[in-house]
């Protein structure tokens, strides 16, 4: 993989932080602001990459990039990832995937297409410890009960309430508990479990955004609740509850250290197949062997993994009269 990384905030920063012990992917070019043109240079320096950009066309005309990884503000990717597509170059994307289901499905239409690769950047679908998690959940026999809590106070809250909208807590810029925090939550879910036969929201609501909130999901035979929290914080876990045993995941869905698996009336069993500290390093490893090798198939099935979230929280948003992001939805 010929990388070029657009941005340079905090994910960027994580992704620096550990790529390079991925020998197959080549750092060639990052591509922020003018303003930051500085900070482009210092993280040339310090992590070896070929060039910098302050303009991103000049980014996707360079034929040393094959790959734009987007790691900006929610509402810009969905623009920032079709510009790409549309020059031929295969598209790493954070998550949320775009702002609503009509821009996603014009990224997956055009990347089919043109046969190029286009993924989420969402790190619980990878992590080898989430892959063991679905290898225990025969053993729990009839699942009842699903619980997935991640509540982090968030650094930004303090300066919303004091009046001062930033992207995290800007519903024109697709901020929010649900999209920001929760999405791993729903991730997790639908990986794990499918589409549910229902969706219900119940948020939170502050100046038109929600800081936290209650996601249902009614499985029919089972009933899972997504807590996603950004204006308070408490312990965050996960807890699949069958008839003959449970899952429990103490920490946040987005890295899965570790779990227990525990059988009614029985010693926890501490499962731990982790091979890397970070916690993006097995969704880049994915990456790096779908674009090498091309592997539509699997490409295919992550669309369609994206594609079922997208639609959950098209569903979530309706049920709580939520609206963020440019309205360009074509369901």
């Amino acid at each position: 993989m010929k990388l070029g990384i657009v941005g340079a905030g905090n994910i960027v920063m994580e992704l620096l932080s550990f790529v390079r012990d991925i020998p197959t992917i080549s750092l060639q070019a990052i591509c922020s602001k003018p303003d930051h043109q500085e900070k482009l240079l210092t993280l040339q320096s310090q992590y070896g990459i070929s060039q910098i950009f302050c303009n991103y066309a000049e980014m996707l005309g360079s034929d040393e990039v094959d790959t734009v990884y987007i790691g900006l503000p929610n509402h810009l990717h969905y623009s920032y990832a079709k510009e790409a597509l549309l020059r031929g170059k295969h598209v790493i994307c954070e998550k949320p995937f775009t702002s609503n289901l009509g821009e996603f499905l014009e990224l997956k239409e055009i990347a089919l297409h043109s046969g190029l690769i286009l993924v989420e950047a969402i790190t619980n679908q990878y992590l080898k410890n989430y892959l063991s998690m679905k290898e225990f959940l025969p053993k729990l026999g009839e699942l009842k009960i699903v619980e997935c809590n991640y509540s982090q106070y968030s650094s930004r809250y303090d300066a919303f309430k004091a009046g001062e909208v930033l992207p995290a807590f800007n519903p024109e810029l697709s901020g929010g508990a649900l999209v920001d925090i929760n999405i791993y939550n729903i991730h997790l879910a639908i990986g794990l479990f499918g589409s549910p036969e229902k969706v219900e929201y119940f948020a939170n609501m502050e100046r038109g955004i929600d800081t936290s909130g209650i996601l249902m999901l009614d499985y029919g035979e089972f009933k899972c609740v997504c807590i996603g929290s950004k204006d308070s914080t408490a312990p965050s876990a996960v807890n699949i509850q069958g008839n003959k045993g449970y899952i429990r995941l103490t920490g946040s869905t987005n890295s899965i250290d570790c779990f227990d698996y525990v059988p009614n009336k029985e010693q926890p069993i501490r499962v731990d197949r982790k091979d890397h500290p970070h916690r993006m390093y097995d969704e880049f490893i994915a990456f790096d062997r779908m674009i090498n090798e091309m592997d539509m198939e699997k490409v295919t099935d992550r669309l369609e993994h994206s594609e079922r979230v997208m639609r959950v929280i098209e569903l979530a948003k309706l049920s709580a009269n939520l609206v963020f992001g440019p309205d360009r939805s074509k369901q």
